[in-house]
Order: structure tokens, then sequence, then C-alpha cells
């Protein structure tokens, strides 16, 4: 099949909820606001997303709502990862029969596998679709990193996994991975701070969390560093540095979605234990940094 290319700005979609389910009225106006504003591609029911705390027939209920309203005007990849093979292997294939244009998937978490047991479960995977696979390598929540290694012999054996999302906040890793494989791997941040740092080693893009809120801008970043206009792009990494760190202060997606709910974005800032509302003074900083960007 032709693959669509992924690269720019992604949004790491949120998924809403009111008074504990899903709000999909919210999702499907969050979907639109963002192919409006030219968001590159969304990546429904990733970390961003919640996918932890979703039942498997949420998770697979918001990615088709995801799709559905996407109508195939931006890519939709779909977070199926899992440190079960077995579920993750479930979840690709249900996402690939509901019009997926790719999967993002993460490392197995907690189980800690050996760099030869990442290559056998990123492999069965592949083995389920023949759409795009993001690898997702994120150390910090996971506990361990795809090694360089792995990824060339996923993309010499699998020539629709050719892209990673690279969350280990190391430019040199991006080094890494383009003196190893060059343009045959693509990679994208998945640190908003980042972006521009990666981009200028490499790097085609992010899986954005802030572009949640500001996804003209995000959009903007990558595509003047996209064209080596590094001095204009960096006018607008100094714009939204703050609020790049202000989203973290708290563990995604909290921030995110307080400020969005503050923006009236959406109607609450729910979370789903054992995630919780944001501390008072946290919540004053997070709003403060944004008052300057027109919240």
């Amino acid at each position: 099949m032709k693959l669509r290319p992924l690269t720019g700005a992604i949004t790491a979609l949120i998924t809403p909820f009111k008074n504990g389910s899903v709000a999909y009225d919210d999702l499907r106006k969050l979907v639109e606001a963002q192919i409006k504003a030219g968001i590159n591609g969304l990546v429904p029911v990733g970390t961003t997303g919640e996918s932890p705390t979703l039942s498997t027939e949420e998770h697979l209920e918001v990615i088709r709502a995801v799709i559905e309203v996407a109508r195939g005007r931006v890519p939709v990849i779909a977070g199926t990862g899992s440190n079960s093979t077995h579920e993750a292997v479930e979840l690709t294939r249900q996402s690939h029969e509901a019009g997926a244009d790719g999967m993002l998937i993460v490392a197995p978490y907690y189980n800690k596998p050996s760099q030869a047991g990442l290559f056998r479960h990123f492999s069965e995977l592949a083995e389920t679709t023949d759409k795009p696979i993001i690898l997702y390598s994120i150390p910090g929540r996971c506990g361990i990193e795809i090694g360089v290694p792995v990824i060339e012999s996923l993309r010499a054996k699998y020539p629709h996994v050719r892209t990673i999302k690279e969350a280990g906040g190391s430019v040199d890793r991006v080094d890494q991975l383009k003196q190893a494989m060059g343009k045959d791997i693509t990679v994208l941040s998945g640190d908003d701070s980042l972006t521009l740092p990666f981009m200028s080693v490499g790097a085609e893009g992010v899986i954005s969390v802030a572009s949640n809120l500001f996804a003209k801008e995000v959009v903007q970043l990558t595509e003047l560093a996209l064209a080596n206009d590094f001095a204009k792009a960096a006018k607008i990494h100094r714009k939204l540095y703050p609020i790049f760190k202000t989203l973290f202060i708290e563990p995604n997606p909290v921030p995110v979605k307080t400020a969005m709910a503050h923006a009236g974005r959406i109607a609450s800032d729910e979370v789903r234990s054992p995630l919780c509302e944001m501390t008072k003074a946290n919540r004053e900083t997070l709003l403060a940094s944004l008052a300057p960007l027109g919240f």
C-alpha cells in the first residue's frame, strides 16, 4: 500500500471526559478544530489520551470516532501499544480494520523485555498490519529504550516500520538514528521543548501535546524547520517555550486538560484516577504562562 508521509506537527490528542465517560461531542469538536488549524496528523489514545485507563471498548471507540470525523483529511495514527504483545496485536488489528492510517506503538512497559524480546514484539505487530508503524521509545516511562540495532533490523525487514517517536530527551540519540539509517528513518520528537533542537539535526517533526492548544503555531514551527529557516522557527519556539515547560509541571495530560477547559475548548478538565486535578499553586503557574499567549 502507498504510505502517507508522517511528518510535521502531529497532535497527541487528549481524550475529553464528562461525568466519568468519554465526551464524544467534545472529541469531535477537537478533531475539527485541529484540522481547521492545519495539523499534519492526529494520534488518538496515546499516553496523552489516557490509554491506560480506557477500557478496550472505549479505546477502540475513540479511535473509530476520530477516524470518522477526520474523513481522510489528515492521517489518523492509532495508539495501539501495550506491554502485552497479544493485546497490542489485537488493538492494532482492529484499528487497521477501522481505517487508521498508521499505528503508534510504545515499547512494552514494566515487564522490561530484552532487546531480542523487543524485536519479536514489534515484529509480530508489523506482521499484523501493512500500515505505517511509528515506534515509540520513551525510557522514562517504560524503563527501556528501543535500541538502534533493533530499529535497524526492523527497518530492514519491514518497509512500513520507518518512523520513531523519540522521547528519550537526547539530541545525540537523533544523531545516532540518522547516522545509522539516514533518510530510511523518520524521527519525530516526543517532547515539545526539544522539537527545534531535534529538527536541527535531522528530525522531521513532533508528536505534540502543546498542539492541542497551539496547533497553528506548532505547525508553523515545524514547517519553518523543515524549510531550514531555523531563525524564524526559533522565534516561535521562544514564544511557546514557557508553555512547553508548564504543560509538564504535573503528569501529562493533567495540565493540558486544565488549560483547555480554562479556554472553553472542552467542557471539563476531568482525568481518570490515578491522575487527579492540579494543585492550586501549579494551576496558577500554568494559567500565568498562558496569559501572554492570549488565554
